[in-house]
């Protein structure tokens, strides 16, 4: 449980100020220039910060309580070694430490370049494969050593799924991005991967299902281009497509779960002003009952 009271972490964190972000930026010897910019997040706080040899940052401050040292520099090592494979992912700076990971105020925070690319939520079908070779690549690294601090995605984690158990305890995990949608796939002009803060240990299909939600013959379709991309890299185990509906039911239900649970974070009342309304209830149930009978 993170405390709100005055002078420990989550309070500092609820009001971190430009000046308290330029001065963990310099505290390695790097130089600000003032600017200073707070980005859109909501889990963490980020901000783009210009140096004064023209270059910029976006500085990433996790949420106290959130991660252990460990399980952050968990995801580093995932980074890097993309890195190291050519993989298109953002890695972490060092921070003129030695090290890419630092802490000011009992908050841990990291730096990465500012990378310029857009994002695209309709893709042909050659770009769907660019996107599969992409994912391909990143999960024959993530397959080379395991992520022993970071989270399982299991039913524990979600929620008690009889449809979900079975199949995910019989599937093979590895380090897998966790939380890859459309908004985390730049293009640069090269599919780039970024915001790896939910990297976890998993099956693969879990980075495949977020790109072609549900059942009907278009997701087929487009998940279909993204392992012809894919399996020029690695093989798929396809029998844990099955997986693809009851991993979307149990975000669903992770997803309004992790809302409640963060509803004192003055971020996200603004930002899911119909978190409190009947009908996000009666949609969320909908879909849910929607995916169960196709189960079914």
């Amino acid at each position: 449980m993170v405390s709100g009271v005055a002078g420990e972490p989550a309070a500092t964190f609820f009001a971190l100020t430009p000046d308290r972000v330029l001065d963990a930026v310099e505290v390695g010897g790097l130089r600000c220039t003032g600017r200073c910019l707070p980005l859109r997040a909501f889990e963490n706080r980020v901000y783009e910060v210009e140096l004064e040899d023209e270059r910029r940052l976006v500085v990433k401050f996790y949420r106290p309580g959130r991660w252990s040292r460990e399980t952050i520099l968990d995801e580093h090592a995932f980074l890097a070694d993309l890195a190291a494979a050519e993989v298109p992912a953002v890695a972490p700076l060092d921070l003129g430490t030695g090290a890419t990971l630092s802490e000011i105020e009992g908050i841990y925070y990291a730096a990465f370049p500012r990378v310029r690319g857009r994002s695209l939520d309709e893709l042909d079908a050659e770009n769907r494969r660019r996107i599969g070779r992409t994912i391909g690549r990143m999960h024959a690294v993530g397959a080379s050593r395991d992520a022993p601090n970071r989270p399982r995605l299991d039913v524990r984690r979600y929620i008690i799924a009889d449809a979900a158990a079975k199949p995910l305890a019989a599937a093979r995990i590895q380090r897998i991005h966790g939380d890859l949608h459309w908004g985390n796939i730049l293009w640069t002009p090269d599919p780039l991967l970024v915001d790896f803060d939910d990297c976890m240990v998993g099956p693969p299909v879990q980075d495949l299902w977020l790109l072609a939600r549900g059942n009907s013959e278009e997701a087929r379709k487009l998940r279909e281009d993204l392992l012809e991309g894919y399996e020029l890299f690695r093989e798929f185990d396809r029998s844990t497509l099955a997986l693809c509906e009851p991993l979307r039911a149990m975000r669903i239900i992770y997803m309004s779960g992790w809302i409640a649970r963060r509803w004192a974070d003055p971020s996200f009342p603004p930002a899911f002003p119909m978190f409190r309304n009947h009908n996000y209830w009666n949609q969320e149930y909908e879909e849910l009952v929607q995916i169960a009978e196709g189960l079914g």
